[in-house]
């Protein structure tokens, strides 16, 4: 399971890849999308996510017992799902904006109408 992750988290690395060197701010923010989904999957993949009980530690215990689930990469995810969100809607208020002022969505049009 752990190998197709791999390849899956690498597809989307260069797919992002991909359509952030892309001309069109459009496709900047959907490149922009698949790089947070593609460093959430790596966390996930980093952190062993496995199915098992939660981290719990029973009385006259100091650890929890093996194998439980770990809290952080999720915490961490969850961080990284608001950051990522704000992040996106901030670059399509952006491109919206840019797209009124200039007409166009294309980043070597951009460069030509600076002053």
């Amino acid at each position: 399971m752990i190998i197709v992750l791999a390849f899956v988290i690498g597809g989307l690395y260069a797919a992002a890849v991909y359509m952030m060197l892309r001309r069109s701010l459009v496709k900047l923010i959907f490149g922009l999308i698949l790089l947070g989904h593609a460093s959430n999957l790596l966390i996930f993949t980093a952190g062993r996510l496995v199915r098992s009980r939660p981290p719990i530690v029973p009385e006259n215990a100091l650890v929890p017992v093996e194998p439980f689930a770990d809290p952080v990469p999720q915490a961490l995810i969850l961080t990284a799902i608001v950051i990522g969100f704000g992040v996106q809607a901030f670059a399509i208020v952006l491109l919206k904006r840019a797209y009124q002022v200039v007409g166009t969505d294309d980043l070597d049009q951009l460069k030509s109408t600076d002053s």
